[in-house]
This record gives structure tokens, C-alpha cells and sequence, in this order.
């Protein structure tokens, strides 16, 4: 199609749609007529509640205001994630968000740690960790000089009512109805226009693909295919359910492992988010319901509800003018909260690559290039936790251990154990610092290092070592804890 595209129809709602709705207009507005067809009768997944802290760059990108958007959504900060049991019965481990110590242009920090500790000294790794020692502290502060880097805990249904307000302020326009078929080009196959129960037609030049995990125009229109990744990741079913609030208001999510699967435990200002994702093939789904509801430590609010899904990704996120975000274009567990960042970095690069000239082949094809590196990195690392366990209690542990993971991965645990060496590839999502976290994290020791610790004097490198660690101890200490610092923040009496 090479007349230029101006008209944009994103057909579904729910946190991608508004997400893809919020950005286009805030970013290019001016530019586009921008349509978001959604029907009340159709419910949202809404289990997205705990983010990376790339959701902030998001929300810089598109101006919104942190103590309105935490007011609107009953969201809290986050620091990291507590993984429980995972390399072990009994193990715990936190990934956190931000720099472990001070790196050098010649290796990064945890090689002359790992010196260090070759000679008996320099404690814990993350003791040199800002953002986890915040978060074991239960502590949180913002800074004007940068501080911690966090990200958030939010209620998913009222983070899309949110943006459809800014949307709409922008000129969005939201038709209310039920798609009932989608018109193609007799030549080309495009999309021309989606028909709804109403008999209204919605024209479009670009069709965005939000209609969840039934993608109605990314596959059941444009028959695109689907790569299947259970070999690895055979979790398929999640139960979640909400609780009253209940404890401290931890600034982390919590990952809990159990005997086919894990549990999470998200903290939101009036409820806690939980949820069980588990592999079928492993526990029945009534098991995992009574697993679950056995685990929680407060009532609940509403019934538990069991969300299928087979992971893996369409095998094009841009196929001839649709472009699939959210469930639509695939799902990766979100065993690292990655949801919610891959339609919002989806919809960016939109932005960035607008077709405003006309949809080619060549635009279409580096798009799909782009989006399709990134998830399989994000996939390499979740598949990390489950194939560097080592637990041997139950059948799905054991059966992780021993399965066969993609060659990438298989390089990258290699290069770490004999030398230390993690790295962030080129538009990669996850730091050195994650790959570094989860790595020790789940026992996988290095047996060489670089050899930079051994240039410093042992009086020297303990120097500085107890100068990071008393620096991040005073600041932690001088920190409020996350609930009283959420309060002043956001002038809140109470949970609410």
C-alpha cells in the first residue's frame, strides 16, 4: 500500500489499545485520525499489574504526571522482584533494578568481587546494590538527583480507564461495539474496514490488533501463523484472584515457586493482586485453584479465575497493514513483568516508524525484525529461572533441568560459568546487571573471573568496598519506608 496512511483504527481496549491510543495521539496526534473500537460486553485480562522501569521512559514519552497516574490506578513503587524457592526449596533472591557497585571500562564490578571473595572478603554482592537494599529495607525515596531506578505496582483495569481519558482528551475517538467481520482488499488482502453488530462501518489505512488472545485480525483474518514456545515455557493456565490488603507494603513483586509452576504477590495501595501460573500438564485446574486460595494470608475479594494461554508469538508483529499489540501479538509468562512493556515499546516504535508515506515491504520487514530479536531475548532470560534450577521435588523441576534450551542461551550460561562474562546485547530489554542477579541468583557460579581485583592492593579494594557499603546503608537508613513515603507522596491519610 503506498498512499499515505493517516487514518488508524485499533480495534480493542483494555491497557494495550489505550497504550497504543495514548502514545499515537500525544506523539502524533496532529497528524492522524485515530478511532479505538471496543465493546463493553467483552472483558479484559487485566492481570498486568507489576512493570519494569522502562514504563516511566514510556510515560515521559507521553507526558504523564506520576502522582496523578499512582492516584488514578492504587499504585505503589517497585524495586525488584523476590524470587522464593526457585533455585532451591528455601532459596531467595531479589532481582533488582538497579547497578550492583561501580563498573570500569575494562570489566564490571562483580569481577573484583569475585576476586575479592576468592580471598575471603567483601561480603555480599548486593550489598553494593542501592535499589536492593531499598527493597529489603522495605524503603523508598525519590531524588532529584536520580536515585533509585523503580518502576510500578498497578491496577490494570483502572490504568486503561486512565489512558482512555487522555486519549480522549487528545481526540481519540472510541466507538463503542462488537466487531462482527473485517473487510480485506480483494487484491491486496489489507484491511479496508471492520464491520460492527450495530452495522456501523469503521474505514481504516493502518489497523492496530488489540483484540487479545483471540487476534481477531492478526490471525483469524490474516491467518499469520503462531511459533509455539511450551517446549520451553510450558506454563499455560494462570489462576489470579484479589485480596484485601494485608502486611507491609513491600516495595517488590514476589515470585514464589511451587511444584509445577510459581505464585505471585503484587502490593497495590487498597488490594493485593495474586495469581498461580502453572503448566495443565503437571496440576489440574482445581488443584491450582486450591493451591492457591490455601496460600493467600486475606480474604479474598472476588472469585478466582483461570486465564488460559500458549506461549510463544505470532510469527510477524506487522503483517500487510495490521499490527498486533498486547495478548494479540503473543505472551511470554510474566514471571519478569514484561507484559506490559513489549506493546508499549511496540507502540513507540510505531511512532517512530510511522507509515506515513505508505506501507512497504521493507519498512514491514525491519519492524518485524526489530520486535521479533527483542522477545526472543526476553524469552531466553525467563527461561533462564526454570532451566538453572535445582530442585528435585516434583516432576516439572526436574523435567526443566533437563530440557534443551535455545543455542543463544546455552552460550550465554556457558560463557558465564567458565569467565563471569553477562553482556546486553544490541535492543535488548534486560541489563547486564539482570542477567547478573538471576545467574548467581539460581546458583550458577562462575569458576573464572577477570583478574582486575588482583591490580588493587587487598587494603585498598577493602576500602572501597566498605565505602559503597556504608554509603548505600546511610541512605537506606535515611529513607522513609515505601507505605509512609507513598503517603506524603501522594497525600493519602490511609490505604485507600
Amino acid at each position: 500500500m503506498t498512499r499515505p496512511v493517516k487514518k488508524v483504527v485499533i480495534a480493542g481496549g483494555g491497557t494495550a489499545g489505550w497504550c497504543a491510543a495514548v502514545a499515537l495521539s500525544r506523539i502524533l496526534g496532529p497528524l492522524l485520525d485515530i478511532t479505538l473500537v471496543e465493546s463493553d460486553d467483552i472483558g479484559i485480562v487485566g492481570v498486568g499489574e507489576a512493570t519494569i522501569p522502562t514504563v516511566r521512559t514510556f510515560h515521559q514519552i507521553v507526558g504523564i504526571d506520576e502522582r496523578e497516574f499512582l492516584r488514578a490506578t492504587n499504585g505503589t513503587f517497585k524495586l525488584a522482584i523476590a524470587f522464593e524457592n526457585w533455585a532451591k526449596q528455601g532459596d531467595r533472591y531479589l532481582h533488582a533494578f538497579g547497578s550492583v557497585g561501580k563498573s570500569t571500562w575494562l570489566a564490571p564490578f562483580h569481577h573484583v568481587w569475585l576476586q575479592a571473595k576468592s580471598e575471603g572478603y567483601g561480603g555480599s554482592l548486593m550489598d553494593y546494590c542501592l535499589e536492593h537494599q531499598a527493597a529489603e529495607a522495605g524503603k523508598f525515596q525519590l531524588s532529584q538527583g536520580g536515585g533509585l531506578n523503580y518502576a510500578y505496582h498497578f491496577d490494570a483495569g483502572l490504568y486503561g480507564q486512565f489512558l482512555r481519558k487522555l486519549s480522549e482528551k487528545q481526540g481519540v475517538k472510541r466507538i463503542e461495539g462488537r466487531i462482527t467481520q473485517v473487510d480485506q482488499d480483494a487484491e491486496s488482502g489489507f484491511v479496508t474496514a471492520l464491520r460492527l453488530e450495530s452495522g456501523k462501518v469503521i474505514e481504516g489505512d493502518l489497523f492496530i490488533d488489540c483484540t487479545g488472545f483471540r487476534g481477531l485480525l492478526i490471525e483469524e483474518t490474516l491467518k499469520t501463523g503462531y511459533e509455539d514456545w511450551t517446549q520451553w515455557l510450558p506454563m499455560d493456565r494462570a489462576v489470579a484472584v484479589q485480596t484485601q490488603a494485608h502486611g507491609p507494603l513491600n516495595p517488590y513483586t514476589r515470585a514464589i515457586a511451587h511444584d509445577a509452576g510459581w505464585r505471585w504477590r503484587i502490593p497495590l495501595q487498597n488490594r493485593v493482586g495474586n495469581g498461580l501460573v502453572y503448566s495443565s500438564a503437571y496440576i489440574s485446574d482445581d488443584a491450582a485453584r486450591a493451591q492457591l486460595l490455601g496460600a493467600l494470608d486475606a480474604p479474598t475479594l472476588v472469585e478466582p479465575r483461570v486465564i488460559r494461554f500458549v506461549t510463544g508469538r505470532r510469527r510477524k508483529t506487522w503483517n500487510k497493514n495490521v499490527i498486533t499489540l498486547g495478548l494479540s501479538s503473543g505472551f511470554v509468562e510474566p514471571l519478569e513483568s514484561t507484559s506490559i512493556h513489549l506493546f508499549q515499546i511496540g507502540v513507540t516504535r510505531l511512532t517512530q516508524m510511522f507509515p506515513f508515506n505508505g506501507i512497504t515491504d521493507t519498512l514491514v520487514n525491519h519492524f518485524n525484525k526489530l520486535a521479533l530479536d527483542e522477545l526472543e531475548m526476553v524469552r531466553d532470560f525467563v527461561i533462564l529461572h526454570y532451566k538453572a534450577n535445582r530442585r528435585d521435588d516434583s516432576p516439572f523441576w526436574r523435567d526443566r533441568q533437563a530440557m534443551t534450551v535455545p543455542d543463544s542461551l546455552t552460550h550465554r550460561i556457558k560463557v558465564f560459568e567458565e569467565n563471569a562474562i553477562v553482556w546486553q546485547a544490541s535492543g535488548e530489554l534486560f541489563r547486564l546487571d539482570s542477567w547478573l542477579q538471576v545467574m548467581l541468583g539460581q546458583r550458577i557460579n562462575p569458576t573464572g573471573w577477570h583478574r582486575l581485583g588482583k591490580l588493587m592492593k587487598r587494603q585498598q579494594a577493602e576500602g572501597v568496598f566498605q565505602d559503597m557499603k556504608v554509603h548505600i546503608d546511610r541512605t537506606v537508613a535515611g529513607m522513609l519506608s515505601h507505605e509512609a513515603f507513598l503517603r506524603q507522596h501522594l497525600g493519602l491519610t490511609n490505604r485507600t
